[in-house]
């Protein structure tokens, strides 16, 4: 798996590209290579997106998602069709992205560990502060490091259901949680998104459309020239 694969017009990959989920996995468990390289091609982003929202760091989510690949293609025996196969990697990549993080910080969470009433507390301007705040902030930007400042259980749902688009019941097949806590997590984290922006775009003192000090200086050196031109030599120019 470590070989990129080559593909043409003519390839198996472009042949299977269309195939579902179910066929992909029976032949993959036959280890036909190209059809293990189109189901992660399929779910990159998906997988990317939830490890970073449990990680808030891109290489160690990208670390996690190839876990999660080794992890699923060398047990793929042990997947049970009984669900999507979308959610049951998914599943795998929470897990893997929560081990990481366990590792990396000694101190595992796992998002079962989280009920709505924990995760409900009050914000400090400490916990809005991030290495990036003092950053040329973008709407991008902006948006990204209120994500990020979300509690982890907040966050990950946000991901996949506002960022990845996935139903309601999609998000709450991959996170294992019902589809009411999945409205009310939701729910929570826009309101909590809200007022992030809003305390950033106060502390970082952004100002919206700006006019700054060259644009002035532009328009009245412009302004000036054309009424210099448009007066004879000999007048002035009444201000």
């Amino acid at each position: 798996m470590s070989d990129v694969l080559q593909v043409n017009a003519t390839s198996p990959a472009v042949r299977l590209r269309d195939a579902s989920d179910d066929d992909l996995v029976a032949a993959a468990k036959r280890h036909e290579n190209a059809s293990i390289e189109i189901l992660m091609r399929r779910y990159n982003r998906r997988l990317f997106r939830v490890a970073r929202s449990i990680l808030r760091d891109a290489a160690a989510a990208e670390d996690a998602v190839q876990e999660c690949y080794v992890s699923a293609f060398t047990k793929l025996d042990r997947y049970q069709p009984t669900g999507a196969f979308s959610a049951w990697l998914t599943r795998i990549a929470i897990n893997e992205a929560l081990m990481l993080k366990r590792r990396n910080r000694h101190a595992f969470v796992s998002l079962d560990d989280y009920d709505d009433e924990q995760c409900n507390g009050h914000w400090t301007a400490a916990d809005l502060t991030t290495p990036d705040a003092t950053q040329s902030t973008s709407a991008k930007q902006l948006l990204e490091l209120a994500i990020d400042s979300l509690p982890q259980v907040f966050r990950t749902v946000f991901v996949l259901r506002v960022v990845e688009q996935l139903s309601i019941a999609e998000t709450a097949a991959c996170l294992e949680i019902n589809e009411a806590t999945v409205k009310t997590r939701l729910h929570r984290a826009q309101k909590r998104l809200r007022e992030d922006i809003s305390r950033r775009l106060q502390r970082e003192h952004l100002t919206l459309f700006e006019f700054g000090g060259e644009t002035c200086d532009r328009i009245v050196a412009r302004v000036l020239t054309r009424l210099m031109s448009a007066k004879a030599p000999t007048q002035s120019i009444p201000f």
